[in-house]
């Protein structure tokens, strides 16, 4: 499960990020990804981060939901 986070910053600081940003092509979301990869690794500890590893690969697949009500109610007249 992703969520997102929310920073404030200064409205001209974040106009000149961008557009130095995008003179190297490359987009603010994907270099605060990066960033918070970066202190995910500097301050979980291995064995934390093994472990929510492990439980993220344990998790099973959704089931799928029927797809229609009306697909529901022509199995039930059978």
């Amino acid at each position: 499960m992703k969520k997102s986070v929310t920073i404030t910053i200064n409205a001209e600081k974040l106009a000149a990020l961008e557009m130095y940003l995008g003179q190297k092509n490359l987009k603010l979301s994907e270099e605060l990804e990066k960033f918070s990869e970066h202190l995910y690794q500097k301050y979980v500890p291995s064995n934390v981060r093994d472990f929510i590893g492990m439980m993220s690969a344990k998790k099973p697949a959704r089931k799928p939901r029927n797809s229609s009500p009306a697909e529901t109610g022509n199995q039930s007249e059978r």
